[in-house]
């Protein structure tokens, strides 16, 4: 039929119908919040790139991970600040790392959380690359036996999901093995599978974990943001070695890769809204440019409708109070 007959803007009238129709729609189920931990007492110090986020001690860690829980947040995944660094990532695999303590007081304190690391060497070597480091490159197959080696070392200390970070060939496949020969047959595994090598992760890298390559650059495992079906065959390796959920990092620039891979393999994706993308915001509101509120959960809200299944933000505690609030208002 044509106009007028069909007239759309009549679903679109008031706010209540709006809400019958609406097609994709925010949950808190839907976030993951990241985490910052570092050795110490009494430590809360706000992040200055990423505001709204900080390095916390494990007192203070616990403190807020209560916070997500009341939230209804389902889960944190963890980055881990190490005490000391060197050319091999020690602390990322010992058992007294500062990630093996804070997954031993989260489980401990909030059993139902939901506690995933993040698997990599950058935050811990000296170098600030995720690997072994051989006359200046990354060697892929030595750095797979610590990669294994860190993930186990989460699983022991009670990590429900290793996230493997670093976009070594082989990791996802690695680590199942070292966790299944172990015993970890229930631990899950979400797979960075299509990082890309973006300039969005300055805030992360600079001030979240400190771990800025003091040499070239991470171009030669990371993907090439120009790249569709590599990431493609990236996931399918990745599915096929084991892992259980997917990783498309970062999100909105990349939503035609989540929606790619969603539909290609049907299986859990994640999307990492990264600390560029959050940043751009809160400075943008700051400024009084935009409605900061407003753009937040316009953009997760489109990133959910790109297929993610699975959002990780540093947005999720102000957007599930946000969604909180909406519901309590109805």
């Amino acid at each position: 039929m044509s106009f007028p007959t069909q007239r759309l803007r009549r679903t679109r009238r008031r706010e209540a119908l709006r809400r019958m129709v609406k097609e994709t729609k925010l949950s808190a189920d839907d976030l993951i919040f990241p985490m910052f931990v570092v050795h110490g007492n009494n430590i809360k110090n706000e992040i200055k790139s990423l505001p709204g986020n900080y390095h916390l001690s494990i007192d203070n860690l616990i403190k807020e991970a209560e916070e997500i829980v009341k939230l209804k947040i389902p889960a944190v995944i963890l980055f881990g600040l190490p005490a000391s660094k060197d050319e091999v990532g020690s602390e990322a695999y010992a058992s007294d790392g500062i990630v093996q303590q804070a997954v031993r007081a989260l489980k401990s304190e909030m059993p139902d959380l939901i506690v995933i690391t993040d698997v990599c060497l950058c935050e811990y070597t000296t170098h600030g690359h995720c690997g072994i480091v051989e006359n200046g490159y990354i060697v892929n197959d030595l750095t797979l036996e610590l990669i294994a080696k860190t993930a186990l070392s989460h699983a022991e200390a009670g990590s429900d999901i290793v996230a493997p970070a670093g976009m070594m060939d082989g990791s996802v496949q690695a680590i199942r093995k070292a966790l299944d020969e172990k015993g970890f047959h229930e631990t899950l595994i979400m797979s960075y599978s299509a990082k890309y090598a973006s300039n969005l992760y300055a805030p992360f890298f600079r001030n979240g974990t400190r771990s800025i390559a003091t040499f070239g650059d991470k171009k030669s495992y990371q993907m090439d943001y120009a790249n569709t079906h590599e990431a493609l065959r990236e996931v399918a390796l990745d599915i096929e070695e084991g892992a259980d959920i997917v990783m498309v990092k970062p999100a909105l620039p990349y939503l035609d890769i989540i929606y790619r891979v969603k539909q290609k393999f049907g299986v859990p994706v994640a999307a990492y809204n990264v600390s560029g993308e959050y940043a751009m915001i809160k400075a943008a509101g700051e400024k009084g440019w935009i409605n900061a509120d407003e753009v937040m959960m316009e953009v997760l809200t489109c990133i959910k409708r790109g297929s993610a299944d699975i959002i990780i933000t540093y947005f999720a505690k102000q957007a599930a109070g946000l969604l909180l609030d909406a519901d309590r208002q109805r």
